[in-house]
Formats: structure tokens, C-alpha cells, sequence
């Protein structure tokens, strides 16, 4: 089992950077895929982007493809989320989620077993 926390959300103007964190704690973290996710005020959360458990293959949503990359530390057990050239569509809750190995990255949440709490970004125009 791991548990996972967000951090390093905030307010940022359109065009801006904001790094996302996801500390893991629990055993054995570089077997895990790991995935950020997203939901806005009134709106399904959507997928944003995963990482295999070695950091070799990286999948991501077509919004954000180009602008946004996941990479691992594993040695600091933490996931990041680097987003650029945000947009005031990309505000949303911010959420960093765990789960098994797969061979193929899975872009849904049902496939992630554990979730942190969230992370607010708000990017302004």
C-alpha cells in the first residue's frame, strides 16, 4: 500500500510554470505507476498524464501533451508534474494517484488505487 500527498499548487497567470509534487510513502514505490489527474469546478475528472515504474515510458492527455512532463525520483520516493505555458483552462484540483504495473499505461481512474487529496492550481487570463 502507498499513500500520497500533493503539493506546490498555487495561483499563476496564463502563460506561467507551476512544478507539482506527489511525495509517496509505503513500500516499494518504483513498482508502482503513477498518474496525475484533474477535475474542475462541475466537470468529470479527467486524465492527465502517467509514468511506468521505471520512468521509461510516459503517457499524457492531448490538452496538455507539449506543455506538461511527468518524471520520478524514486530515490526521493516523488513524482513530478512540470506544467508550462499554462492556461485558464487548465485550473483545476490537481490530484497524483498510484497504482500496479501495467504494460500498457492506463489513461483511467478506475485503474489507480490510491489518491491523494488534491492540489488547487489556478491559472488566470
Amino acid at each position: 500500500q502507498v499513500q500520497v500527498v500533493e503539493s506546490g499548487g498555487g495561483f499563476v497567470q496564463a502563460g506561467g510554470s507551476l512544478r507539482l509534487s506527489c511525495a509517496a510513502s509505503g513500500r516499494a514505490f518504483n513498482a508502482y505507476t503513477m498518474g496525475w489527474f484533474r477535475q474542475a469546478p462541475g466537470k468529470e475528472r479527467e486524465f492527465v498524464g502517467a509514468i511506468n515504474w521505471s520512468g521509461s515510458s510516459t503517457l499524457y492527455a492531448d490538452s496538455v501533451k507539449g506543455r506538461f512532463t511527468i518524471s520520478r525520483d524514486d530515490a526521493k520516493n516523488t513524482v513530478y508534474l512540470q506544467m508550462n505555458n499554462l492556461k485558464p483552462e487548465d485550473t483545476a484540483v490537481y490530484f497524483c494517484a498510484a497504482a500496479g504495473r501495467y504494460n500498457n499505461l492506463p489513461d483511467y481512474a478506475r485503474a489507480f488505487n490510491y489518491w491523494g487529496q488534491g492540489t488547487q492550481v489556478t491559472v488566470s487570463s
